[in-house]
């Protein structure tokens, strides 16, 4: 699956390469994918199209290039069908062309038609796949093309192509969002001091951040509890301050009413209450929703919860180089009895912000439930 809209390029304009063999136009397609946003119910996908191979042409050769194509986001043209768009426009002969795509063409009807009955309409010769599509809605596009005679092959840069789609391929896979818990934190593991207050432990450059990774998320979780003692808006803004064009849906997770007057009822993303305690309840209704990515923010209970479950599968944690001692920790107590008990995890990489640092961390081993969910809004 994949698309573009008016932007897709035809071989020779804006620098595009005239020239790749197959390799090379997988790697330019993952390029391409990189465009389409990160946020959404469908996935980041570039294609190249190369022109047809000579009659004496080897697998390495390099080919034209008649036109790249990208995923712009749910209800735009699919990459493939956006690249054979472009080229028509330019006038290129796509008989016999090889399709170079991160993800296989889809096989289904959904907001827009099939690419994969796209290409065979279109007379393509050759289709190389990067990603198997794991979402039985749509998978069978291999099966399709090659039932039309087309020749097909999977897994070139499949290493790359499943990182580049690592939230979306867990999503659809387990039918459930990634989840990406979040913390901000002084050094001594506390987000708020101990009258309570809790603006602002990290810098600036910490909170850009921070709102920049809104901006690529679907939702953004938080306790009622957390709504209640320090009224978030939960939108994403830019450096200064002005709504991004994306904002998340806003998520409230427990019983008690969000009051009239709170910050989250005016401008941002749609507001959606479950006023329920229970994160698998949590997890199923926003996939319903088709939400792929899942931000957990706040506050210590709900990120007690998630842990719980097990269902955290990254950890953002912003960590100021500020002691306070006392104060609210980071994460409540979520059953670990011992250290045994502890999710240990792994950290893939440090990112130092100002004079703060954010470790990306994903869990060694997924957690078990320990205890019954404790209640955010208590």
């Amino acid at each position: 699956m994949a698309g573009s809209g008016t932007q897709h390029q035809s071989a020779g304009t804006r620098g595009a390469p005239r020239l790749l063999d197959e390799r090379s136009a997988m790697d330019r397609a993952l390029e391409l994918a990189l465009r389409g946003p990160a946020y959404g119910p469908n996935p980041r996908v570039g294609c190249v199209l190369l022109a047809a191979p000579a009659a004496t042409a080897t697998a390495g050769d390099a080919r034209f290039v008649l036109a790249e194509g990208w995923h712009e986001g749910a209800g735009t043209p699919h990459a493939e069908v956006a690249a054979l768009a472009a080229a028509r426009a330019a006038g290129h002969d796509v008989h016999g062309a090889t399709a170079v795509v991160t993800l296989e063409p889809c096989a289904h009807t959904g907001r827009t038609g099939p690419c994969a009955e796209a290409l065979v309409e279109a007379g393509v010769g050759r289709v190389v796949i990067a990603v198997a599509d794991p979402n039985p809605a749509a998978a069978g596009g291999a099966d399709r093309l090659r039932t039309a005679g087309i020749d097909v092959a999977v897994g070139l840069r499949g290493e790359q192509g499943t990182a580049l789609l690592r939230t979306w391929l867990s999503a659809v896979d387990r039918a459930r969002p990634f989840v990406t818990l979040k913390l901000a934190t002084s050094l001594d593991g506390r987000v708020a001091a101990a009258d309570g207050s809790s603006r602002w432990v990290t810098s600036d450059v910490a909170r850009h951040h921070a709102h920049q990774f809104r901006s690529q998320v679907d939702a953004i979780a938080v306790g009622t509890g957390t709504v209640l003692v320090d009224d978030p808006s939960l939108t994403s803004r830019t450096a200064s301050g002005e709504l991004t064009r994306h904002q998340p849906l806003r998520v409230v997770v427990g019983v008690r009413d969000v009051p009239a007057g709170a910050r989250l009822h005016g401008p941002g993303g749609e507001l959606v209450h479950l006023r329920t305690h229970d994160v698998t309840e949590v997890l199923a209704a926003l996939h319903a929703r088709e939400v792929r990515h899942l931000l957990v923010e706040g506050g210590p209970t709900l990120a007690a919860a998630f842990l719980r479950a097990g269902a955290v599968d990254e950890v953002h944690a912003y960590v100021a180089p500020v002691l306070l001692g006392a104060g609210r920790s980071a994460v409540a107590d979520f059953g670990a009895a011992s250290i045994s008990d502890a999710v240990r995890l792994v950290p893939r990489e440090p990112v130092p912000l100002g004079p703060d640092v954010l470790i990306v961390a994903t869990p060694a081993v997924t957690t078990p439930s320990l205890t019954t969910p404790s209640e955010e809004d208590r």
